[in-house]
């Protein structure tokens, strides 16, 4: 599932961005993981570190890709067992995007993490400002109770208020 910074330049106002997140279920053994990623992305062009791999798995941690040539890179996010990593990734929806079609994180659920995000880096206007336009571009289509309920779980009311007090819908 597409999240972060290009989920939310897909559902709100677009921004440069060097890295791909991605939430990932899964099953398979590590080794299996290496090779299909080694396959998609062949060394030297790419650098992935197998040992991070296998360590994300085992505890639902996050691994990377990284262009060695253009200095981007994915970031794969291994799907917990938290109520709300759940809840966020059966929400998941299709987008198509130059003949592609991805899974990505609702835009509720882009605001809240964009939000969450926000308090765990001490105040990212960064983070709030992508929530804010998300907020913003969808304003009219969110699930405003969804948001409420689990913005009170994950601590981040106070940041929702003022992300509702702040924003300028667009028509």
């Amino acid at each position: 599932m597409v999240t972060g910074s290009i989920a939310s330049s897909l559902q709100g106002e677009p921004r440069a961005t060097h890295d791909i997140d991605l939430v990932v279920a899964i099953e398979a053994p590590a080794a299996a993981v290496v090779a299909a990623l080694r396959a998609a992305f062949p060394e030297p062009e790419f650098h992935l570190d197998e040992a991070a791999v296998g360590d994300a798995i085992h505890a639902s941690g996050m691994f990377n890709v990284i262009d060695t040539v253009e200095g981007d890179k994915v970031d794969f996010w291994v799907l917990t067992d938290d109520p709300f990593d759940r809840a966020r990734f059966e929400r998941r929806y299709i987008e198509t995007f130059e003949d592609a079609r991805l899974f990505v994180s609702s835009p509720e659920d882009t605001i809240l993490m964009k939000l969450r995000w926000a308090a765990m880096l001490g105040g990212s206007d960064k983070q709030f400002v992508d929530a804010l336009r998300v907020y913003e571009v969808q304003h009219g289509r969110l699930d405003e109770g969804y948001m409420d309920r689990w913005a009170l779980t994950l601590g981040v009311a106070g940041a929702l208020a003022r992300l509702r007090a702040e924003a300028r819908p667009i028509a």
